[in-house]
């Protein structure tokens, strides 16, 4: 019997590409089941959405400074002065079909984009899934979030509105801070005198062109990675450092996964009609002897700026060149927060010394210094993002807005400090507690009076899968294998 066309194709792919042995090798690839690792495909599904609604805008946007006077559909505006840039964005959200739609769906998906990168990497920061062996895809993530924060300040800056012109301004005044080449950057960047002629063409090749490809290429490898470590997993019966338990690729997850990337793009399809963001008519062109009321950045840069606001205006002058501290040390912090987080895998690795392969994720409560040190670093995002805004916070609370800037500036210092002392306490309270659980086991709530008088409350023995997953991590100075169980559990319980 002859071999049909689509065998015959199959056959012709399998002798120059190896296909039948590699998708028996990969198509059956193991996926465990936990919901946290939803996370990692919000980050996958919402850049996916970024490259398809971003492709659309890019089709009718004119990248642009070229002064132009407006006569379109949005009438409070017309005759007025604008850039092309914002006149096109004006005619992408009335004129266009189903312009507005798509791009706010594409600002949306941005917001998804960022805080999904930032959740994921928390989720494998409090589950030390960045040990070795996956130091370097730690790393691969961890560039993709720095450049997401960037991808969408160039993004949020193209529309050449007064919102984003003001956000400009604080980008341009950073780099005046910056020690002898400030001048020279700020002219490159912008092309001349501040607002110049370029800076929205620029902005846009990096936006639509260079980070995007690099991202995409990050993207790729982290998944590679991802495929030759294999996925960790949670400790639980059956699981070990040497398997993945959990349901195949083809047809189980591809199935999910499928399911799961039309539900995204709803929901923000769903965000984007009923739940306006950036509408730039309000805002109106940008004007370099005009600030919008209220200007605030997205939420993923409000912490940079909460720096600035509440940086005193320090100034000092050497060697006849002024440094405008104010400005230069929070844009040296800045980055310094983000590097810490980066580096943090080499960091614990050298401090505790610890060089084995991890396959399994740890418990937070079982590591309470990283545990501490991950909560003291969003606890300072949170006090910063606060100070970003603490014009808003001043209005809304009828508060002085010097109270407030004061107020952040010692939380910055006290908070971080105090998150992290109690965050550590409530970790080896709660081992504590597990211990108590695998020693004397489960509270039955049933009261039971001793032959000689005393109430005891009956307990009963765990049942062994949640004895496993109390007891099945790695302490301090032991192999990796060790069973703790015997260590801990009580009479009756080996």
């Amino acid at each position: 019997m002859s071999a049909g066309r689509g065998e015959r194709l199959a056959d012709w792919f399998d002798g120059r590409l190896g296909t039948h042995t590699l998708g028996r090798k990969y198509l059956r690839k193991v996926f465990p089941d936990h919901w946290s690792f939803l996370l990692g495909e919000i980050c996958l599904y919402s850049f996916v959405v970024l490259v398809l609604t971003g492709v659309y805008l890019t089709l009718f946007f004119h990248p642009s400074m070229n002064e132009v006077t407006y006569q379109g559909s949005y009438v409070p505006l017309n005759g007025v002065r604008m850039s092309e840039a914002y006149a096109s964005t004006l005619d992408i959200s009335f004129d266009v079909r189903g312009g507005l739609l798509i791009r706010q769906i594409h600002h949306w998906a941005a917001l998804v984009f960022v805080a999904g990168m930032l959740t994921h990497m928390m989720r494998h920061f409090f589950t030390g899934s960045f040990r070795k062996p996956r130091e370097v895809n730690w790393l691969f993530g961890w560039l993709l979030l720095f450049l997401g924060l960037f991808e969408g300040l160039f993004g949020y800056s193209l529309p050449d509105d007064l919102l984003s012109g003001t956000g400009l301004r604080f980008v341009h005044g950073a780099l005046l801070s910056v020690p002898i080449v400030g001048t020279y950057l700020a002219m490159f960047l912008f092309g001349g005198e501040f607002p110049g002629d370029d800076i929205v063409a620029r902005f846009y090749a990096l936006h639509v062109l260079l980070i995007p490809g690099v991202m995409a290429a990050l993207i790729v490898v982290h998944l590679l990675l991802v495929v030759y470590h294999k996925h960790t997993q949670f400790a639980g019966p059956g699981r070990t450092e040497r398997n993945v338990v959990g349901a195949p690729f083809l047809p189980v997850y591809l199935a999910k996964a499928g399911g799961f990337f039309f539900l995204l793009f709803g929901v923000l399809a769903l965000m984007a009609a009923v739940a306006t963001i950036n509408p730039v008519w309000s805002y109106g062109p940008y004007r370099a002897d005009q600030v919008s009321t209220g200007a605030q950045p997205d939420w993923y840069l409000g912490f940079a700026e909460g720096l600035v606001r509440i940086m005193p205006g320090w100034e000092v002058t050497l060697w006849g060149h002024t440094l405008v501290l104010g400005v230069l040390i929070p844009i040296v912090v800045f980055p310094l927060l983000l590097v810490f987080i980066g580096v943090y895998p080499f960091l614990e690795a050298r401090f505790t010394g610890d060089r084995d392969e991890h396959h399994l994720l740890d418990r937070p409560r079982n590591r309470p210094v990283r545990t501490a040190i991950g909560a003291a670093w969003i606890s300072l995002y949170l006090v910063l993002l606060a100070g970003g805004g603490n014009d808003i916070v001043a209005t809304r609370l009828h508060l002085s807005i010097n109270t407030v800037t004061w107020a952040v500036r010692i939380a910055v210092f006290v908070v971080p400090a105090a998150v992290f002392a109690v965050t550590r306490r409530i970790c080896l309270g709660l081992q504590r507690h597990d211990e108590e659980l695998v020693r004397h086991g489960r509270a039955t709530g049933v009261i039971k009076r001793l032959p000689h008088g005393e109430y005891v409350e009956v307990h009963e023995p765990l049942d062994p899968a949640r004895l496993h997953t109390l007891t099945a991590h790695q302490r301090p100075g032991e192999p990796v294998g060790h069973d703790p169980r015997r260590a801990l559990a009580g009479p009756g319980q080996e």
